[in-house]
């Protein structure tokens, strides 16, 4: 059986360990060899699913793949302390995800406060508010 079949199966089976172990050793971010690259995103989903978030937060130092995928996941596991305190460090995508989080949990103040807290300067943050502001019908 081949290193890409072993890893599988240990996924289908939540050995988190061995898949993880495999799959790493044969990841590179941003390679040109689209297979290094590929086996680097699915190193992240990996991370993910073992709920391995303090390192994919050790990665999202200076990978931007680890650190999308953290923050998405906070956001999807309604980790809001997580997302706060990673925006709070600087960190504009996770407070992106924390303002989505905010308003869709119907605390759009908080969601304010959050852009005025933690990224007052963020043109995007900004527009974002005024986006979840506005109902889908005035969008169009």
């Amino acid at each position: 059986m081949e290193w890409h079949e072993r890893a599988q199966a240990a996924e289908e089976i939540g050995n988190w360990d061995t898949a993880i172990s495999l799959v790493s050793a044969r990841a590179e971010c941003y390679s040109a060899d689209y297979q290094a690259h590929h086996n680097h995103l699915w190193h992240m989903d990996l991370l993910v699913r073992a709920e391995r978030f303090d390192q994919l937060a050790e990665l999202a130092v200076t990978d931007v793949h680890a650190c999308r995928r953290l923050n998405k996941s906070l956001y999807e596991r309604g980790m809001e302390t997580e997302l706060r305190n990673r925006a709070g460090d600087g960190d504009s995508g996770a407070l992106y995800h924390l303002v989505r989080w905010l308003y869709g949990t119907g605390r759009p103040q908080e969601a304010c406060r959050a852009v005025e807290d933690l990224g007052p300067e963020d043109e995007y943050a900004h527009q974002l508010l005024a986006d979840l502001r506005t109902p889908a019908s005035e969008a169009r």
